[in-house]
């Protein structure tokens, strides 16, 4: 699965293998932080159309080992509350050399945040809450965000 609601395990995406013939082994990990533009962040919340979210991120892991010529490109996501400092986004790539495994990782992460619909919805101190650009499903479309929109939790 690529989506959990559990905390992401990234010693299971590096027990897969073995891969003897790659010397680069790029990881990535997204934490959830405390601020965002200025304003105080309390946590967040991931939601996603899981079906179509699953699917698109196979396929990026697809295309990514063709692009980079990877034998190894796995990448997975929270969705759920989360906390300051828990991780909602692992990606694991592994190379021949580095520099395939560093581009390949950085592909990965890029891809999944502007392609597949997984939205993130920050709580901050004041009370209030926004979505954040983010997910954009069809980019030859003229990359149409989500528009941060604000309302109180009082």
């Amino acid at each position: 699965m690529s989506l959990s609601e559990s905390p992401l395990a990234l010693e299971s995406l590096l027990a897969e293998g073995p891969f003897p013939d790659c010397g680069g082994l790029a990881i990535f990990g997204g934490t959830v932080r405390n601020h965002h533009e200025g304003r105080s962040v309390l946590r967040l919340r991931y939601s996603a159309y899981a079906p179509l979210a699953e699917r698109l991120m196979r396929e990026i892991e697809v295309e990514t080992r063709a692009r980079f010529g990877l034998p190894y490109c796995r990448v997975v996501h929270r969705v759920g509350m989360l906390e300051i400092g828990d991780v909602a986004i692992y990606c694991v790539t592994r190379a021949a050399h580095r520099a395939e495994a560093f581009d390949g990782c950085r592909y990965v992460v890029d891809a999944v945040k502007h392609r597949v619909p997984i939205w993130k919805e920050e709580f901050y101190a004041d009370g209030s809450s926004a979505f954040v650009d983010g997910c954009c499903i069809n980019p030859e479309l003229g990359e149409p965000h989500l528009h941060a929109h604000h309302h109180s939790h009082a």
